[in-house]
């Protein structure tokens, strides 16, 4: 069975009694509650924990990591960090979602600032399907309407990525490469833009199908895994 971890700061949920009556068990928990829906085990950890919830026996156990950050970036805690990048380059999936952009991970991962447009007026947001051939779309429309969402416009600075999967547009006219994958190493990395806190994006039933498909898709636990250095020959070699 496949085991995913849900990380979130849980810093605005202790502070912000619009965010906590939003998700009273954490963003995190609403998004453990809709992935146990699937056929996989789920955990969840947070910031103050010991090593963030994400000790060295938990990451070696991990096959797909979902990160949700926002406000404490800087203190994610550097060592973690370089565990988490080398788990993600060994074959750990990461699924990072919103302002999780920002984040100490992705940034190192994708080796620019991240940095983009931003704005906070609770305006329609509309994530077009632009790869309908792409696994993580399964079960999708067109299209997912958002009423209310943070805009994010462009331009994001990120890599090319491998693949662009969503675009969106905003009610005040900018629009937003909203789901890109990446590849470092062995692991698949999935970078999704909806999910502002004050917003009660992750119950919005088409968010919902995009992470579960993207948590399958991120997943390569059972690919091949292949072994670096001075190789034995398969095939008898003649001496020549």
């Amino acid at each position: 069975m496949m085991n995913v971890v849900v990380w979130n700061e849980n810093r605005h949920e202790k502070t912000n009694s619009a965010v906590s009556a939003i998700y009273p068990t954490g963003i995190h928990g609403a998004i453990a509650e809709f992935l146990q829906e699937e056929d996989i085990q789920v955990k969840t950890a947070t910031l103050d924990e010991k090593d963030h919830g994400l000790t060295d026996d938990v990451l070696s156990e991990t096959d797909v990591l979902v990160w949700w950050g926002h406000v404490a970036h800087d203190e994610v805690k550097d060592e973690v960090v370089e565990k988490v990048q080398q788990r993600v380059l060994d074959g750990m999936g990461l699924i990072v979602l919103h302002s999780g952009h920002f984040s100490k991970v992705f940034k190192k991962l994708m080796g620019t600032s991240c940095d983009l447009k931003w704005r906070e007026a609770g305006e329609k947001e509309r994530i077009w399907v632009v790869d309908p051939t792409h696994a993580i779309t399964e079960g999708l429309g067109e299209y997912i309407e958002l009423e209310q969402e943070e805009m994010y416009g462009e331009h994001f600075d990120i890599p090319t990525p491998d693949e662009l999967v969503f675009v969106s547009w905003f009610e005040g006219g900018e629009v937003f490469r909203s789901g890109a994958t990446f590849k470092r190493g062995r692991g698949k990395i999935f970078y999704f833009r909806p999910g502002h806190e004050t917003y009660p994006t992750y119950y919005n039933k088409g968010v919902q199908r995009i992470i579960k498909n993207a948590v399958n898709w991120a997943n390569t636990s059972n690919t091949p895994r292949h072994v670096y250095g001075n190789a034995q020959a398969l095939e008898k070699i003649t001496e020549k």
